[in-house]
């Protein structure tokens, strides 16, 4: 029978519900430890978390008002909107907190304003294929929380700092619930 190594090697690897045989668990356990830290567990990808989530994306025209991105804001209860024209093509983001930055300095006359003249212009991207890990790390140092998803330069989903936060919920939970089995057999 496996010890507790050989498991958590099998569960962090993403093999999680294969029926653990002697050969399986080696296996697992001789690539893990051969690897560096941090490749212990399954590598996931953006495309991993689209699948997940859905590629739905609220985009708002560029010459929108800013009354009109609030609607949109309220209607999908969602915290940043992707500014795009055509709808394929990322002109800039524009979240509440920019709203809020630009309150404060233009008053009530900021409703009138395009959303283009509060967006953010310089837009962190990533493509279905980039490490969620990579991604996650992007978002944590530079203190972002929308990330649009580009395939062939055009938007297909955006990932928020929701999907990263769930995602590795959802991985710790499994990796607890595989050793409780573990444990309790």
């Amino acid at each position: 029978m496996p010890d507790a190594v050989h498991v958590v090697a099998l569960c962090a690897s993403g093999l999680a519900g294969v029926t653990t045989s002697e050969s399986v668990v080696h296996h697992t356990v001789n690539h893990w430890r051969a690897a560096p830290a941090r490749t212990y567990r399954r590598l996931m990808r953006i495309s991993d978390v689209v699948r997940l989530k859905g590629g739905d994306v609220v985009t708002v025209r560029s010459d929108a008002s800013v009354t009109e991105l609030l609607a949109l804001l309220s209607e999908h209860r969602i915290g940043a909107v992707v500014v795009s024209d055509d709808g394929e093509t990322v002109h800039g983001i524009v979240s509440e907190r920019d709203i809020v930055r630009h309150l404060h300095t233009d008053g009530a006359a900021l409703l009138e304003t395009p959303v283009h003249q509060i967006m953010t212009a310089e837009v962190h991207t990533c493509v279905p294929e980039d490490s969620l890990d990579d991604l996650e790390s992007a978002m944590t140092e530079k203190r972002f929380r929308h990330v649009p998803v580009l395939s062939d330069g055009k938007l297909v989903a955006i990932v928020s700092i929701g999907d990263v936060v769930k995602n590795r919920i959802d991985d710790l939970q499994a990796e607890r619930d595989q050793l409780r089995t573990y444990i309790q057999s």
